[in-house]
């Protein structure tokens, strides 16, 4: 990486965002100001539960229900484990959980654990994707059953940005009864959502993928969702959650959301023009190159693209030198050589699933930027391709 003054084209959004400087400033009197817990007695602590109350009522108000049905957790992963083992627990007779294969490692490896140390006790259903990486609701259909305790399906993926059907997805299990939760950290803020007129019991969404700090996130649960706590202590979140609060961060959030609300429009018209002019840019200057995930199925925000006979890895360290940040997949699963198991499920070609790079913009990013990154990926590209072995054998 070059000097710390140096432009940085940040284009890795599914990853991380950068704290919105409003957040920030919304943030920095609960750090040396108000610093009370807000679950004293006294006004100075009682002050700070007020704020927390109006951070509630910010979530909400994003996501078209009620603050007593949002709970402050520390982040997605947090939010998505306490939705399916209070499910389970709630129902302890059920076995049967249906998600996709093509799910984040939150509910992927929660999923698995729960087969392996139980002995498969659990039955875990992961429905399938097409090459466009679109889900079969008559696969899902047939799978819903009387021993379904839940079902867990996101609503955007993180590598493809494909959008998922949760709203007739939720409408199907709720007439069977069986509960429903999604995670929707990519979603919020891209996608308007409102849960007051859906049937998911269970939502999940992490602040620092909406320009709110790390360490936050948030578990919606309908109300009238039996609900059973993943963490037990004291009565914060109203019995949800024990333990003190994050309340700065919980603050940052908040003002994140009633920006996000504000944004959508841009997120939906200039971020995706930017998308397409990257897309489209790198797809016909670089040959051997195909988009993974559907055309117009998708977030706005979000470019898959897959460059053959090259290694993805080798890609970003090339990109590094330009201070281009982008990923390879999901950056819980940076350290892993293998092929995305998302992208495998599509049936991606091994050539191209592991030259894959996703990129994902946001609201901070300008045409100058684009433009950059157009400039300097065929040549990255081409250099590489001469090193590999494989490329010649194609040409």
């Amino acid at each position: 990486m070059g000097a710390a003054n140096e432009r940085v084209v940040y284009m890795d959004n599914n990853a991380t965002t950068k704290v919105a400087p409003e957040v920030f400033e919304a943030m920095k009197p609960y750090f040396t100001e108000l610093y009370g817990n807000p679950s004293s007695m006294h006004t100075f602590g009682g002050a700070v539960s007020e704020s927390i109350k109006k951070a509630r009522r910010q979530v909400a108000n994003l996501l078209g229900t009620e603050p007593e049905e949002i709970t402050f957790t520390s982040c997605g992963t947090e939010s998505d484990s306490t939705a399916i083992l209070s499910a389970l627990r709630t129902y302890p007779d059920k076995r049967h959980i249906i998600t996709t294969r093509v799910e984040h490692p939150a509910v992927k490896s929660l999923c698995e654990n729960l087969e392996m140390v139980t002995g498969n006790k659990y039955r875990v259903t992961r429905l399938k994707v097409d090459s466009e990486g679109l889900l079969d609701l008559e696969e899902y259909r047939a799978a819903l059953s009387e021993d379904t305790a839940i079902v867990s399906v996101m609503w955007a993926n993180n590598e493809t940005g494909v959008v998922y059907p949760v709203e007739e997805m939720a409408r199907m299990a709720k007439k069977r009864d069986i509960l429903f939760h999604t995670d929707a950290v990519q979603a919020v803020g891209k996608v308007p959502i409102n849960l007051g007129e859906l049937d998911i019991d269970f939502l999940s969404l992490s602040g620092h993928k909406l320009h709110a700090p790390k360490g936050v996130g948030v578990l919606y649960t309908r109300k009238g969702t039996f609900f059973v706590p993943f963490l037990t202590g004291g009565h914060q979140e109203h019995g949800r959650r024990g333990g003190t609060e994050n309340v700065s961060s919980i603050i940052g959030l908040g003002r994140a959301c009633e920006l996000a609300a504000e944004k959508m429009e841009e997120e939906n018209v200039r971020v995706k023009a930017l998308r397409d002019k990257l897309e489209q840019g790198l797809l016909k200057s670089i040959p051997s190159s195909m988009r993974n995930g559907h055309e117009t199925n998708r977030l706005p925000n979000t470019a898959n693209i897959s460059f053959e006979f090259v290694e993805g890895e080798a890609i970003l360290l090339h990109m590094n030198r330009y201070n281009i940040c982008a990923s390879s997949g999901s950056a819980c699963t940076s350290g892993s050589l293998e092929p995305s198991h998302v992208l495998r499920a599509m049936g991606v070609p091994f050539t191209a699933a592991h030259g894959s790079i996703r990129f994902s913009l946001s609201v901070y990013n300008t045409e100058e930027e684009v433009d950059f990154v157009l400039e300097k990926m065929p040549a990255i590209i081409a250099s590489l391709r001469e090193m590999s072995p494989f490329w010649e054998k194609k040409g």
